[in-house]
């Protein structure tokens, strides 16, 4: 890394926020960072927390599917009505 720190530290307008290069290579740098941090920190979930967050997206879906069949439901005469089917 301190190769990398080196060269930017060689080319100063990668380095400076205010020049719009130098804003893309630092958001880069540090998003990196970051997603870097992040991934450490990432633990995998034990069986019971993954049941627990299966349960609930499955959940969801169904929540999500009966609401939509119940507009569709609802909107087909509406439609009918609308433009006069034959």
């Amino acid at each position: 890394m301190s190769a990398v720190a080196d060269k930017l530290k060689s080319l100063p307008f990668l380095t400076d926020k205010n020049n719009p290069v130098g804003y893309a290579v630092q958001s880069t740098i540090e998003f990196a960072g970051d997603s870097r941090r992040l991934v450490q920190r990432c633990t995998k979930p034990d069986a019971k927390e993954f049941k627990k967050i299966a349960v609930a997206c499955a959940i969801g879906f169904s929540i999500m599917g009966f609401i939509g069949y119940t507009v569709k439901l609802v909107f087909i005469p509406i439609n009918n009505i609308i433009i006069g089917g034959n």
